[in-house]
């Protein structure tokens, strides 16, 4: 679980929610459905319009998995390091009928691993392995990220659709206002919900999850650039000590993998 993302949620929610009851009595005066049905229902509308059906969908499931944990940490950095340290060694030893077998169990757990283990073990040149992989490092990312841009759309809309409300609420308000004069003040108030709810809906939650989402999808795209590195450098057959220094020069100092220390243990 992430526990700054849940910590975050309810840490607005409650600054939220303390406001109105230290300033209010009348906290009830804060709800109303018609008013959460045109911010979400209109934001949903325009980005159905925007976007195939299947990308949202996917979007708004995407909302629920950030309170998950990052796939990708910095001790996964490092321990990438050590597995292409340790399959260079196999490769340096047995050549790669070795890797072949050293690499099984990886290969099918991980697609991206598995494409470019492939291309080693075929013979692939180093030059041709880091340019396939970064191009499938690129497209991946671009499709990975489809959902921030369609999150980024909606919190844009949401405001607008809270404005929309607001004048529609306006509207008719001013219409009674000659018959009922003594309602302006509740009818407004409950006009200008609308523009609360979509400056809720968009900042509380569709612009923080897309920028999560991309964080963690720049977070993948940096592990797979590392991935390719050392993997073309398998495919060079360059030493292990090699594959360390080179790919540690991707990774903050206090993450590098020490072969030396590694033997020790």
């Amino acid at each position: 679980m992430s526990f700054a993302t849940i910590i975050g949620v309810l840490g607005a929610l409650a600054l939220f929610i303390g406001a109105i009851a230290f300033s209010t009595d009348q906290p009830q005066i804060f709800l109303s459905l018609s008013s959460f049905v045109m911010v979400v229902g209109g934001t949903l509308a325009s980005t159905f319009i925007a976007y195939e059906p299947r990308y949202v969908f996917l979007s708004l499931k995407l909302i629920w998995r950030i309170v998950a944990a990052p796939k990708v940490g910095r001790n996964i950095l490092t321990a990438e390091v050590g597995r292409m340290i340790k399959w260079g060694y196999a490769v340096q030893r047995n050549g790669m009928p070795a890797l072949e077998q050293e690499t099984k169990k990886a290969a099918k757990a991980d697609k991206f691993l598995g494409f470019g283990i492939e291309m080693v073990i075929s013979e692939y040149g180093g030059k041709d392995v880091r340019e396939i992989m970064e191009n499938a490092v690129e497209t991946t990312f671009g499709r990975n990220t489809v959902p921030v841009d369609i999150l980024k759309n909606m919190g844009a809309a949401a405001p607008a659709w809270g404005m929309i409300g607001t004048l529609v609420g306006l509207i008719i308000m001013l219409a009674d206002m000659g018959d009922n004069p003594e309602n302006l003040g509740a009818g407004l108030s409950v006009a200008l919900l609308t523009t609360l709810y979509g400056v809720l809906f968009a900042r509380l939650i569709l612009i923080p999850a897309a920028a999560k989402i991309e964080q963690r999808e720049q977070i993948v795209r940096f592990r797979n650039y590392l991935v390719a590195e050392g993997l073309s450098l398998l495919a060079e057959r360059q030493s292990p000590r090699y594959i360390q220094d080179r790919m540690n020069s991707f990774l903050d100092p206090a993450i590098h993998y020490n072969i030396d220390k590694a033997k020790k243990k």
